[in-house]
């Protein structure tokens, strides 16, 4: 099993995506166009997390718990500025939506053959926040980025290529 950094990973957006009843497939994405969003310094993390239904019983004197639905989270980004990048000003124009967009996650693990492909997570969410943030006298200007995951993560193994 080999292991793969985050550098090198990458994030897109992409265009508006309805929700939809069903959890989502990659075929779902293949009309998206993609725009890279460049400056990205911290991933935040995906995936689902249920909700626990908790039901005190008096006779057995315990609480009991069940798994709820499921919530595939808030992806808390970080990105330096970088105020002329199509991604990041698409980014902050989804802020100004109440639209779900199509998001797109590169991870560093594309193999050596010829026409190889990494592997990908795909979801839609709503931006929430684009934040501008500064720091300590010796970093760059921050894009503080949430994105409220609203569907299920597809994920779209690494190919080999040819």
């Amino acid at each position: 099993m080999s292991l793969y950094p985050v550098a090198g990973c990458k994030i897109y957006i992409g265009t508006v995506l309805a929700d939809k009843a069903t959890d989502f497939v990659a075929s779902d994405f293949a009309a998206v166009t993609w725009t890279a969003i460049d400056g990205w310094e911290q991933m935040g993390a995906i995936g689902d997390t249920a909700q626990v239904i908790t039901t005190s019983l008096i006779n057995r004197g315990r609480d009991i718990k069940q798994k709820g639905t499921r919530n595939a989270g808030s992806m808390q980004n970080v990105f330096a500025i970088v105020p002329a990048d199509a991604g990041q000003i698409a980014l902050i124009a989804a802020e100004k939506t109440s639209s779900n967009y199509a998001f797109k996650i590169e991870l560093n693990d594309k193999p050596a053959g010829v026409g190889a492909t990494p592997s990908q997570r795909l979801f839609i969410g709503l931006v929430t926040s684009a934040q501008e943030a500064g720091g300590e006298a010796n970093t760059v200007q921050k894009l503080n980025a949430t994105i409220e995951i609203n569907s299920n993560i597809v994920p779209v193994a690494a190919d080999e290529g040819d």
